[in-house]
């Protein structure tokens, strides 16, 4: 089929202009020099970038590693970054990208088609014997061909619609042939992890602290950023540091620049002390408990419904959040492509809950615990320590679904039987989820078997799954992430939440941002679409 041209460039270039009259303007006043210092709650885990949805691992990789396209997080419409130009054919089955010229890897490599063809080859398919991982970002993946030294083209079973946006996004990210010819755990170091970005990893310790600095001869900037060259930090340290309590006095102190997961309850006070607070929404599947079929406790759907109308989202928000994170209204945030407020399925309601429970045939027990054929109603959750105050908030579903006589058991995030046990339903039943992403394909990755799996259904990771699989669900799913037509695609997104719903699989409870806290010095602090920080023009003013 012909292809359609899709950058957008020519009419971008109307615009050069005044961009560049801005741009030269901001730097003008800008300061260029310094180390930032941001302090994170968690150690990354190996940056191979597909793993960069874990938003400590994003935070390094958002600094080391290009895109082949920009997203803008205000319009999120899709920008020339290393790719100058694309083309799309009709069904969304090829897509052609012509790249800039001059890019280079930080080991001085350069950024050519067959580096891009080989990213997306490993991506698309993943690497047994590295044990790399197939990206959850792309879908139908059939091969890269490499047209000349800067065009590449993409090649796919089945249309991709969610693939431009793909090349977006932190799975995304571009390293050097090097790099890919190493195993998932030589990631893990950050030096060893070469991009094209405006930084570069230089020391690293251990759980504990990784150092970039800046690349001086960096001059390929997303086309229309208003920032173009060099980085202006000279360097950033991140330092791992788990205590809210430390992160936030060292903010205070003036001993660190930025922190990210600033809680809910530190807003008033940090704000009151003159620093600044950012919550970029995550755009994607909203912070939610999800339900493994597979285990009898929860294989009923009155079951499952009974728990949903059980739970009080609205007071686990007022209790322990603020108005930076919303109440979820759907499975996908407000913010998101194709939300639908389905806030009339997720009512709060007691008398129904309790009812649901008798027609499921479990009745009031000893302890207030609910029983049927000598089985308590009792279910297990782990904790998931990146996630804000999520103890606390399973905590309160806790008390909440003990209301109506089920009881949950909220295990710590740092057990060392956490991983097998949440691949076993059997073990645990609950869960809690979110993803974050500005494309419809983030449904898909939140509940496909072939992806995260939440639900646990067979085919995917788990081998601990005995017979649960939703044909309906993924077949909408697939439907998602192929369907080139927009308005049919968005159609599949509605009936997907409303399916979700009426399955009771997932009780959404709120829209999850990532919230950040820093000192007035710090300007021009930037977040990609789905709330990692970028620190590519960022400066410090003098005190």
């Amino acid at each position: 089929m012909p292809l359609t041209r899709r950058s957008g460039l020519l009419a971008g270039a109307a615009a050069g202009l005044s961009l560049a009259s801005r741009a030269a303007f901001a730097q003008a006043a800008s300061i260029r020099g310094g180390t930032l210092v941001y302090l994170e709650q968690q150690a990354h885990t190996p940056l191979y970038p597909p793993a960069g949805g874990f938003y400590p691992n994003g935070g390094i990789l958002n600094q080391i590693t290009d895109k082949l396209t920009y997203q803008n997080p205000r319009t999120l419409e899709i920008e020339p970054w290393i790719a100058e130009s694309w083309e799309i054919n009709a069904d969304a089955t090829e897509y052609v990208f012509r790249l800039r010229p001059g890019v280079t890897f930080s080991d001085g490599t350069p950024l050519n088609a067959e580096a891009v063809a080989r990213n997306f080859d490993i991506y698309g398919f993943g690497n047994t014997a590295l044990r790399l991982p197939v990206s959850e970002v792309i879908s139908n993946y059939e091969r890269g061909e490499v047209v000349d030294p800067l065009t590449v083209r993409f090649r796919f079973s089945r249309p991709a619609p969610g693939f431009l946006q793909g090349t977006s996004v932190i799975g995304s990210g571009l390293v050097s042939l090097g790099t890919l010819a190493q195993n998932f755990d030589a990631f893990g170091d950050p030096r060893k992890v070469v991009g094209s970005g405006p930084f570069v990893a230089t020391g690293f310790v251990l759980g504990r602290e990784v150092t970039l600095t800046a690349r001086r001869d960096y001059t390929w900037g997303p086309v229309r950023h208003p920032h173009q060259g060099r980085a202006l930090l000279d360097g950033i340290r991140y330092v791992v540091t788990g205590e809210d309590s430390v992160r936030i006095g060292a903010l205070l102190a003036g001993q660190a620049h930025v922190i990210r997961q600033l809680q809910a309850y530190d807003e008033s006070q940090v704000a009151s002390r003159g620093f600044r607070i950012y919550a970029p929404s995550t755009r994607g599947v909203n912070n939610s408990v999800v339900f493994r079929p597979d285990n009898p406790l929860v294989a009923d759907l009155r079951v499952r419904r009974a728990l949903l109308h059980a739970t009080n989202a609205r007071e686990i928000v007022d209790t322990l959040f603020s108005p930076n994170y919303p109440r979820a209204t759907s499975i996908i945030a407000s913010t998101a492509q194709g939300y639908v407020d389905l806030s009339s399925k997720l009512n709060h309601d007691l008398a129904l809950a309790s009812c649901l429970l008798d027609e499921a045939g479990w009745a009031p027990g000893p302890g207030g615990v609910r029983q049927k054929d000598g089985r308590r109603l009792e279910l297990t959750a782990y904790e998931s320590p990146p996630q804000p105050q999520n103890r606390e908030t399973l905590q309160l579903i806790a008390q909440q679904w003990q209301r109506v006589g089920v009881r949950l058991t909220v295990l710590p995030g740092d057990a060392g039987s956490r991983v097998a046990d949440n691949l076993d339903p059997a073990k645990t039943p609950v869960s809690p989820a979110m993803v974050g992403r500005a494309d419809p394909d983030v449904i898909r990755s939140q509940y496909h078997p072939l992806t995260r799996n939440v639900l646990l259904q067979t085919g995917g990771v788990s081998d601990r799954v005995r017979d649960f699989n939703d044909a309906r669900l993924n077949a909408l799913l697939d439907g998602i992430a192929s369907e080139p037509d927009r308005a049919k695609r968005l159609d599949l997104v509605r009936q997907v939440q409303e399916y979700v719903l009426e399955q009771a699989y997932a009780i959404p409870i709120f829209e999850e941002p990532q919230v950040f806290a820093a000192s007035a010095r710090v300007r021009d602090l930037g977040f990609e679409a789905v709330g990692r920080p970028s620190f590519y023009a960022t400066w410090i003013a003098p005190r």
